[in-house]
This record gives C-alpha cells, sequence and structure tokens, in this order.
C-alpha cells in the first residue's frame, strides 16, 4: 500500500505523520468556527456578577454574626482595660482586694 521508496537505514519510508499513503478515509466530518465568530468571554461579566452574589449571599449568615460577636467582646475588652487602667479602674480595685 503505502512504500514512495526505500530508506536505506530504516527500510520502506510509507510517508509523514497522517499520510501513509494508503487511501483516504471516509466518513470523516471536521467542523470549523473562523475565530472572530467565536466569542470565549460571552456572558461571562454577568455570570461573574450574579454568581457573586448569589454565593455571598449563601455564606453571609454563616460569617457575619461571629465576626458581629468577636468586635463586640474585642470592644468591650479594650473599654474594661482601659478603664482599668485609669485612675477610677485603680481605685475600684483597691477597694475589691
Amino acid at each position: 500500500m503505502g512504500g514512495h521508496g526505500p530508506d536505506t537505514k530504516h527500510g520502506v519510508y510509507i510517508g509523514g505523520w497522517g499520510n501513509f499513503g494508503s487511501q483516504p478515509q471516509k466518513g470523516i466530518t471536521s467542523y470549523v468556527m473562523s475565530a472572530n465568530r467565536q466569542r470565549p468571554l460571552a456572558g461571562t461579566l454577568h455570570a461573574a456578577i450574579f454568581n457573586t452574589w448569589r454565593r455571598f449571599g449563601g455564606q453571609a449568615l454563616y460569617v457575619i454574626p461571629p465576626f458581629v460577636a468577636a468586635y463586640g467582646i474585642m470592644q468591650w475588652a479594650i473599654e474594661r482595660n482601659e478603664f482599668l487602667n485609669s485612675k477610677p479602674g485603680r481605685m475600684s480595685q483597691e477597694g475589691a482586694e
């Protein structure tokens, strides 16, 4: 079938890759779209905005309450520390001892 002459080193050369000298294949259809007709980023911005909002909304109730509680506790601790290190705070601690 193939063979376009002998190759002195390897025997018979049967053609390059995809061209082995055989009959052309039938029934193989390939479709190609022009590069300027493709829209690889079609709808990306719209999907990004709404998908981000949907994901944020789904996780907000799991994340926000612990942060609010931690912020409140830290504010209380800072105010308590400032009070205890002030003159009135030290006076109140001396009476408790």
